[in-house]
């Protein structure tokens, strides 16, 4: 733990059922932690994780290897001596939990992506494999699986190593679009050693590395110039002895690729000689390949024996080993350009300065990126990375929570640590002291951390970036007690419950109702069921689920909405128009923000957006909680007191679009224009006690001028199916207003991959019908995608969408009907 250089942080990240806690197994058994044979997928602690069949909760394991000294030569990165220490996460792979794989992503600096083969690249590996890339974290890639195209797909050499090529292809396309100088050209190229290939159930798997060492021992060839004539258009021809890039020989004969020959041959020759029990013809390969099987396993027959031999020939855990210590990077490599995207202070700072050298002498930074419940009910540990310094039991830290401001004494505690420990998968191990470059867990600070946060001993530090989740909790329901006596076991258990995952959200709404919101279904299911079982500890009752909308503008006001004060000396004329959608998503996704110098974004807007300059320039504030995507701006010309008025009406601003107009949801995508003003000489009689509930009025009326509308939360649907179940999807997608917009057929396989968007309010209930109706032959993956306006409007007597805000507002106890225009609007 004291060379930073032979650390390697990883986490591995591939979509649903690719394979991942299985690969897991193949590099913890290789650590000598499980026995070799074992399927216990070794990662997954909890219950429900091996029940389900999926990972749920991501967690860590340290490993300690040594690599054979040849390798090292192939190392671009200070070492020192051939003994590593390898801190794996295993993160889910369900789109519900992709907010764990991104609390995962924080604290590692390498990831391993793994690809099922048949299936190749999905939507879900797409999503996590851009999260990884927006953090600056390196992919190396194994390609998982091989022994499905080889047992049931039956494909030949030629078209196995064409669908190698494809998903590669379709990797570095996703890669290539986040190119990032700080990190260098990271796409993934078999030749150079980032791609592996093999089968985590059955424990084989190689990278070209290998082979190129086996054949260059044979003919006396130099390594690495063997590895790049294995891959790509490179044919070696036996008569001549020389290699060519033409497919065809001197007389038109074709010739056979490199990679299909040298590599995929002897595989080819073992599957056939096992699956069809010739018994002479193993006995010479293994020999050739001086492979020796145990006693036991020499009576073997079919799969068992093909298990056995291959483990022998490709032991996975190697391959993985050798690939991850050879091209992932060390911390001390990777924080030098990780620095600037980690850390919000000034880059010349003590801290700052610790982080890029990944100095354990230097200032303590930790970034707690996630809690873990431990075995005392209702504790947890601090599971997060040391970027620099050494934290160790007893010492005083600052903890930082993810509001802290420098200088400020908000969200901040200071405590010591009472223990570090080690994560081991389903244990953890007491230690001393941790340095910089390691992942560590910590005692004792549980109760001054919500989910994440920063500790440090520097007084002038900062914070480390509050991370950037994918996925936002869009489905929600309400919980209450079946006995009024356990309310008080309710309330905790809803804390410790948004303690123990990122992603999840708990609070109470002014109705009284309390609400839990989950990133979808199955995020939610999980969610309640720990609620219930572990954190409160008591009966619930539990509602239908909720969708939250948001609340918009179609036009611009008809007329200028006008609204008086209570003490009749001030009027405030207001316009409210739709904002650009394309703008809206550049404000969520932080492109466009409140932060940025106002004369950058001024610039920023007339440029991309086609606004006026010095309109862009009087943005007075944005919101809902002044960084929502709703903007007030002021185009008064010659107004006297504007200025005096601006915090009253900023104010104002951000209640009006918390609480919308029509049914009290969030606005989303409104821009409220303040065209004149008649104000009082006199400061007293327009101070705020008048202001706010004028301005909050005026922009009310001027959003019922403008025709309102609802957006409702949509799911990217990704559906894989074999084509005699292609009609069942559609009849259910029809039901539910889904819309598909993509159906391709997977080269080389039966299966075809259908995407369609599909209405979050649709959703529930959709993977069960879907498989009811395909006979449980198609898989749904759903993501959040986007907003989309609803038709209709709800000033519409009679309308769907009326009926939709009336059955909202009465669900949140307000008078069933939208309050008519006359209640915010004032005659002249």
């Amino acid at each position: 733990m004291d060379r930073p250089t032979n650390i390697r942080n990883m986490s591995i990240i591939a979509h649903v059922d690719h394979g991942k806690s299985t690969l897991t197994d193949c590099l913890v058994s290789k650590a000598g932690i499980i026995a070799p044979a074992q399927d216990m997928r070794f990662t997954d602690t909890r219950l429900d994780d091996i029940d389900r069949g999926i990972t749920i909760k991501s967690t860590a394991i340290s490993m300690y290897f040594e690599v054979d000294k040849e390798d090292l030569g192939s190392i671009n990165q200070k070492t020192e001596g051939h003994q590593f220490l390898i801190n794996l996460v295993d993160s889910p792979e369900h789109v519900d939990f992709s907010s764990e794989v991104t609390a995962a992503l924080r604290v590692t600096h390498g990831a391993l992506v793994v690809v099922d083969c048949v299936d190749g690249v999905c939507v879900q590996t797409e999503t996590v494999l851009r999260q990884a890339l927006t953090e600056r974290i390196k992919p190396v890639v194994i390609i998982n699986k091989v022994d499905r195209a080889l047992l049931e797909l039956q494909v030949d050499k030629e078209s196995l190593y064409q669908s190698f090529m494809d998903t590669i292809e379709t990797l570095n396309v996703i890669i290539s679009t986040y190119h990032d100088a700080a990190l260098g050209d990271v796409q993934v190229h078999p030749e150079r050693g980032t791609v592996a290939f093999g089968s985590g159930l059955h424990g084989w798997g190689f990278t070209l590395r290998q082979f190129a060492a086996r054949y260059a021992k044979k003919f006396g060839v130099d390594k690495e110039k063997m590895m790049v004539k294995l891959w790509g258009d490179n044919y070696f021809n036996p008569a001549t002895r020389k290699w060519t890039t033409n497919g065809t020989d001197a007389n038109g004969k074709p010739l056979e690729r490199a990679f299909n020959s040298f590599v995929l041959d002897p595989i080819f020759k073992i599957f056939d000689a096992v699956m069809n029990s010739k018994k002479d013809t193993i006995t010479t390969i293994l020999e050739k390949l001086d492979v020796k099987l145990a006693a036991t396993e020499r009576d073997l027959e079919g799969k068992a024996l093909l298990k056995a031999i291959m483990r022998r020939f490709l032991p996975a855990g190697d391959s993985l080993l050798e690939m991850i210590v050879i091209n992932l990077p060390s911390p001390a490599t990777a924080q030098r350009y990780r620095v600037e995207t980690l850390y919000e202070g000034p880059l010349d700072d003590e801290s700052a300065i610790g982080i890029r050298d990944c100095d354990p002498k230097g200032p303590l930074v930790l970034y707690v990126s996630k809690m873990v419940p431990t075995s005392d009910k209702g504790r947890f540990y601090a599971f997060g990375r040391v970027f620099s310094g050494t934290v160790k039991s007893g010492l005083k830290v600052r903890i930082q929570g993810p509001n802290y401001l420098p200088g400020k004494k908000d969200d901040l505690f200071v405590q010591a640590i009472q223990r570090t420990v080690l994560m081991m998968g389903r244990y953890v191990e007491s230690i001393e002291d941790c340095p910089a470059g390691n992942i560590i867990g910590l005692a004792g600070i549980d109760q001054f951390l919500l989910k994440s946060g920063t500790l440090t001993t520097s007084e002038t530090a900062h914070n480390m970036r509050v991370m950037k989740f994918s996925v936002s909790p869009v489905v929600r329901v309400a919980v209450e007690v079946k006995n009024a006596s356990d309310l008080p076991k309710l309330v905790e258990g809803l804390k410790r419950l948004s303690k123990s995952d990122p992603c999840v959200q708990a609070w109470v709404e002014e109705t009284g109702e309390h609400i839990v919101a989950g990133a979808g279904e199955l995020h939610l299911e999980i969610c309640l069921k720990d609620l219930q079982e572990d954190h409160a500890g008591v009966p619930l009752k539990i509602s239908d689920p909720i969708v939250p909308y948001r609340e918009t503008v179609k036009t611009e006001s008809s007329i200028v909405a006008l609204s008086k004060s209570q003490n009749k000396h001030n009027r405030l004329f207001v316009k409210a128009l739709p904002l650009d959608d394309e703008l809206t998503k550049a404000i969520e996704g932080g492109t466009v923000n409140a932060r940025d110098d106002f004369k950058l974004r001024a610039r920023v807007l007339a440029d991309d957006y086609g606004w006026d300059v010095t309109d862009a320039r009087k943005i007075w504030c944005f919101g809902p909680d002044t960084t929502g995507p709703n903007l007030l701006v002021d185009v008064t010309k010659g107004v006297q007191y504007m200025n005096e008025i601006k915090d009253s009406c900023v104010a104002a601003f951000q209640w009006a679009t918390k609480e919308g107009v029509c049914a009290e949801e969030t606005v989303r995508g409104i821009r409220v224009n303040v065209l004149d003003a008649t104000l009082h000489t006199d400061s007293i009689h327009r101070g705020g006690g008048q202001i706010i509930p004028t301005m909050r009025r005026a922009t009310y009326a001027a959003c019922l001028l403008a025709t309102p509308g609802l957006q409702e939360p949509i799911y990217l649907v990704e559906i894989q199916c074999p084509e005699s179940a292609i009609g069942g999807v559609y009849s259910c997608l029809n039901k539910r207003r889904g819309q598909v917009f993509s159906e391709e057929q997977r080269p080389g396989t039966p299966m075809f991959t259908i995407k369609a968007y599909l209405p979050v309010a649709e959703s529930f209930g959709f993977n069960g019908e879907l498989r009811s109706h395909t006979a449980g032959q198609a898989f749904p993956q759903s993501v959040f995608n986007h907003w989309e306006v609803m038709a209709g409007s709800p000033v519409d007597k009679g309308s769907k969408m009326e009926e939709l805000v009336v059955k909202i507002r009465t669900r949140k106890g307000l008078k069933p009907e939208i309050p008519s225009l006359d209640t915010y609007y004032d005659k002249l």
